[in-house]
């Protein structure tokens, strides 16, 4: 669900998309007629690390590993360019990878779900909210296990503002495992050629 977004004088446009890189190996049974998933034991040292990397995503607040402007496309978990500064030309997309560590699960009858919803807040260099947006984008997805490997990818585009120095502020929060987090990624716009 988006919501309407808070403006002084800025027009906004954006999109975002969540992803997960990785694939699970599934072992099919030919001794029922029904095609079944099964599963196999790990190595006793992979199982206990396994488990410790479970006790402490759930106990860890929500954070972020990577969050950073790239430029092109986003082609998965880990498969991205990163922008060689944060300086931008009036009206410039404005793309965002981020690999939030930390989040909840839900348990849903398929396995288990992410829960994520983004705000975020442009401010300027005196610290000045100019334009923000609450639930500006529900980020999620359910799979069988508890997925670890997640990341989002977020597009803004705003006219209007002048060439100086912003902050852009994204909250992330987990409605799963209610916590929250705020990756603050400072930014420029360059003067404008035609000025």
């Amino acid at each position: 669900m988006t919501r309407p977004a808070r403006t002084t004088g800025l027009r906004f446009a954006g999109r975002a998309t969540a992803a997960l890189a990785g694939a699970s190996l599934v072992i099919l049974t030919a001794q029922t007629a029904l095609r079944a998933e099964t599963t196999t034991a790990l190595p006793a040292p992979l199982a206990d690390a396994w488990s410790a990397l479970d006790t402490a995503w759930d106990a860890a607040p929500l954070a972020f590993t990577t969050a950073t402007f790239v430029k092109g496309k986003v082609e998965g978990f880990g498969r991205y360019t990163p922008r060689e500064d944060a300086r931008f030309a009036p009206g410039e997309p404005m793309v965002v990878y981020a690999e939030p560590v930390g989040f909840g699960y839900d348990r849903v009858e398929d396995g288990y779900k992410v829960d994520l919803v983004a705000d975020f807040e442009i401010l300027n260099a005196s610290g000045q909210v100019l334009a923000s947006q609450t639930g500006f984008a529900d980020l999620g997805m359910t799979a069988r296990s508890r997925v670890h490997e997640f990341h989002t990818t977020l597009s803004f585009a705003f006219e209007g503002l002048r060439a100086g120095e912003y902050t852009l502020a994204v909250a992330l929060h987990d409605r799963a495992g209610d916590k929250s987090a705020t990756l603050s990624l400072p930014f420029s716009v360059t003067q404008s050629t035609a000025d």
